[in-house]
This record gives C-alpha cells, sequence and structure tokens, in this order.
C-alpha cells in the first residue's frame, strides 16, 4: 500500500503490505486506470478502463443439506458475488474487503473467519463487491458498497435489514459509509479496521521520521535505496538489528525510546506490546519504497502530516524539538469532509458498531479505535459502539469463535436494543492491566494456536 508519499522527491509506500492484505502479488496500475468520473462513458457491465475482473464462479456452500443461491457479475464497474441460502429469512449483510494493492485486477472475497457459512446458517444473505477500483480508495468501497446492496434489491428483493462487516480498510469503508449514507445501514462489524482515517498515515510516518531522528540518520524523503542503506544504519545505531519477538531486548537507550514512542502512537502500554514491536519492526520500515504512481488512492500518505504531533516519552533525547516536521502534501484531501479516496471518519455512527481489533497489531494499531471513540464521544454517539480488543499480534488475526460471537452480539444487539459487553479503550488504567483483552479473546485458539499464530507471544489469560 502506498501510504507515505512526499514530492521532493516522491516517496511512498511500498507494496509489501498487497502480500498481508491481498495475499498474493501486487501489480502497479498504468495510467489508463482511474476512478468513475460523470464523463466516463464505459458500460456499467464492464470494468472500468485498465481494469480486468477475476471472479471465478464460487461454489454453493450448504444449508441445511441444500445448497445456496450464488450470483455473480458486474454492476457499476464492479465485480460482485451474492450469496442466498435456501430458505432467506430476508437480511442481508454486505462484506467489505481490505486493501487490495495498485493491482489493475478485480477481485471479491467472501466473508472472511468462517462468517460466510455463518450468515448463511442463520438465514442471511451475503453480498460483496470488488469495488470499481484498487488502490487505498475509500471512496470506490462506500459507493460500490452502497450501489450492490441497491442491486441487491433488484436482483433477489428488498431486504429488511441491511448490515455491513469487513476488515482492514474495510473499516475506514464501514466507518464513513455509516454516515455517508445514514440510516441504510442497520448494524456494522468492523474488524482491525482503519477507524482513525487519516491518523493510521500519521502514525506510519512518525515510525520513519522519529526513528530516523533518534539514529541520527535523515533520510526523509527516503530515497530509492531506503532499505538497503538508510534502514540497516538506522536499525544498528538503535539495537534493533537482532531484535526478535520472544528473544533478548537488544535494544539501546535510544531503541527503548523509539519503541515506547510506537507505544504510546499506537495505544500506549499495554500487554504483549514488546513482543509486538518486535514483531513489526522491519515491516514497518518496508512501507516506505519510492513507486512513483499518481494519485490519491495510490498515495494515500498525502494526507499524512506531524505538524503539532507530541511525541512520548521526550527522552533522553528532545524529540519534539529536534524531529523532521513535515506538512501534508495534500493539503485539500486532509481536511475536506468530503467522500475523498481518503475520507475523513467524524465519529458519528447512525447504527449500532461492534468493532474487534488486534491489541498487538501495530500495522493497523490499536490506536485506531481510541481515535474512533474519542471521535464518536465528542458527538454523543458512544451508546452506539461496543470495541473488543483481541490479544493478538498479526493483522486482523481473529478466531471464527471471535467473530462469530460479536456477529450474533451484534444482531442481538439491533433486535434488542440490548448493548453487549465490550472493552474499554480510553482509559489508559484499563488498557495497560496485565489481563487486557483477555475477556474477549478465543481462550481455545491460544491453547491449541493454528500455525503462524501470534497469540503465544502473550500470557495465558486467568484461568
Amino acid at each position: 500500500m502506498p501510504l507515505l508519499s512526499n514530492r521532493r522527491p516522491r516517496a511512498i509506500v511500498g507494496l509489501v503490505l498487497g502480500l498481508v492484505l491481498a495475499g498474493g502479488g501486487v501489480v502497479a496500475a498504468p495510467a489508463s486506470a482511474y476512478p468513475a468520473t460523470q464523463g466516463d462513458r464505459t458500460p456499467g457491465d464492464e470494468p472500468l478502463p485498465g481494469y480486468t475482473v477475476h471472479n471465478p464462479p464460487l461454489p454453493p456452500a450448504e444449508v441445511g443439506g441444500e445448497p445456496a443461491t450464488v450470483l455473480q457479475g458486474i454492476h457499476e464497474h464492479a465485480a460482485y458475488t451474492m450469496e442466498v441460502p435456501p430458505d432467506w429469512n430476508g437480511e442481508l449483510a454486505m462484506w467489505a474487503h481490505g486493501y487490495r494493492g495498485n493491482s489493475t485486477v478485480l477481485t471479491v472475497d467472501p466473508p472472511a473467519h468462517g462468517l460466510r457459512q455463518r450468515l448463511l446458517d442463520q438465514g442471511f444473505a451475503w453480498a460483496a463487491s470488488s469495488y470499481y477500483a484498487n488502490g487505498y480508495d475509500v471512496r470506490a468501497g462506500v459507493t460500490s458498497t452502497r450501489d450492490l446492496a441497491q442491486h441487491f434489491r433488484d436482483l433477489v428483493g428488498k431486504p429488511k435489514r441491511v448490515f455491513v462487516a469487513g476488515m482492514s480498510m474495510g473499516g475506514h469503508v464501514i466507518g464513513r459509509s455509516l454516515e455517508q449514507y445514514p440510516g441504510f445501514y442497520d448494524g456494522a462489524l468492523p474488524m482491525c479496521g482503519v477507524l482513525g482515517d487519516h491518523e493510521l498515515f500519521d502514525y506510519l510516518l512518525d515510525y520513519q521520521l522519529v526513528a530516523q531522528d533518534l539514529a541520527d540518520v535523515p533520510a526523509y524523503p527516503v530515497p530509492e535505496d531506503y532499505l538497503e542503506t538508510a534502514v540497516p544504519l538506522i536499525q544498528e545505531k538503535l539495537g534493533m538489528t537482532e531484535l526478535a519477538p520472544g528473544g533478548p531486548d537488544t535494544l539501546n537507550e535510544l531503541g527503548a525510546q523509539f519503541r515506547a514512542i510506537t507505544v504510546e502512537r499506537t495505544g500506549g502500554p499495554r500487554p504483549g506490546d514488546a513482543a509486538s514491536f518486535a514483531f513489526w519492526k522491519d515491516f514497518l520500515f518496508g512501507l516506505s519504497v519510492p513507486s512513483g504512481l499518481e494519485g490519491l488512492a495510490a498515495n494515500p500518505g498525502d494526507v499524512a502530516t506531524n505538524i503539532g504531533t507530541r511525541y512520548e516519552p521526550n527522552t533522553p533525547v528532545n524529540v519534539n524539538a529536534s524531529v523532521q516536521r513535515v506538512f501534508p502534501e495534500n493539503v485539500r484531501a486532509r481536511y475536506s469532509p468530503l467522500l475523498t479516496e481518503v475520507p475523513r471518519i467524524a465519529g458519528r455512527p447512525t447504527a449500532p458498531v461492534l468493532s474487534l481489533h488486534g491489541l498487538g497489531d501495530l500495522f493497523v494499531p490499536f490506536s485506531m479505535e481510541q481515535a474512533y471513540r474519542e471521535d464518536a464521544s465528542k458527538h454523543h454517539r458512544t451508546r452506539l459502539l461496543v470495541q473488543r480488543a483481541i490479544r493478538t499480534v498479526n493483522h486482523c488475526e481473529f478466531s471464527p469463535s471471535e467473530v462469530g460471537t460479536a456477529w450474533d452480539d451484534l444482531v442481538r444487539w439491533t433486535d434488542t436494543g440490548e448493548r453487549p459487553d465490550g472493552d474499554v479503550v480510553h482509559k489508559r488504567s484499563a488498557v495497560s492491566q496485565p489481563d487486557y483483552g483477555c475477556e474477549f479473546s478465543d481462550a481455545a485458539a491460544y491453547d491449541n494456536p493454528v500455525p503462524g499464530s501470534t497469540r503465544r507471544l502473550f500470557a495465558a489469560c486467568p484461568a
């Protein structure tokens, strides 16, 4: 994902994270790939110029011994898949996918973490869009998801209620959708979501600038050989080179300050924070690779800034006095209330929201939940928000039980009006407790971790 950019010269986050969120390689989009515009005359049942569609037939799921009905096609330039159970309950769940990279291929995901089968077994239909464009294009996600929900009415029937669930950038799509189309959605389940909108890109900018400042290796805008020259020197000077999750703490005094600042910028002291820093340290540097693509969707970091940011702790180095300050490259996009590719989320949810977030995720960090909660509080909407911390480190690492329980609780909330339980995310004293995140984390996933699980980077929860 291109996250950081500065046109002196351009330096943006590379496509490393495409492997994390898209599950495959990422291809740069040609200049002919562009978002839908008023003057575009491409038929709605075709992708926009520069894009192709890969949406192979999805075998229908079995529901009560009978196959569901799968519908696939292209609508308003976006590929889609819908699935309707034999005994449809009249309700619809939309799925908002995460970042696809700057690929020119539009693809569709079914609901993840066992949610697809759970929805169908409960009688829900689901629908998922590729969005009409890739890149970090929340505008495409917001409009394509709603367009598809309306198209569902034409193909299947008008649903009694429409829910929306999704992950990562899909959380950004959800947060803005609730405000862009108030009253359209009846409940929302964002997971590992970018609910803090621009603050994600500020934090990723901070990671580069603070590390460079503490190591006294000025390298912003980052050069093309950043990973080969500057980063190894930065890591050596901070004692980060050999740092690994579960291993000895190799950080020197400056490295310890860098870790502490990173912890503060991602949610404050909390269980697993040292292990999560060691897990993510290299990847976060790897997000700053020159690319050369144009446009906000390819360069969401154009909205990033650290003007006015106060870093803590501010010793032994007075970082607040010495760090390089960077203004947003795209000032208009940073402060616009309009639906842009990287839009603001005001914090005005118009339907019940139940969110899940990994406590040690430093890619889309836990602080996203705190930012969203703060915004919702300013608008007196916290009654519509329940948030749950999961004791994992990898991005969007949830068990089917965690996701399924959250979904069931969200539906029950919309059915009965009884707000389910959640975690306190805005009180430092609560988040820093050793057992924080235990209440809603799946004990079975800790006891029997799947390959690649990060559950054991946390201490076992009390029985």
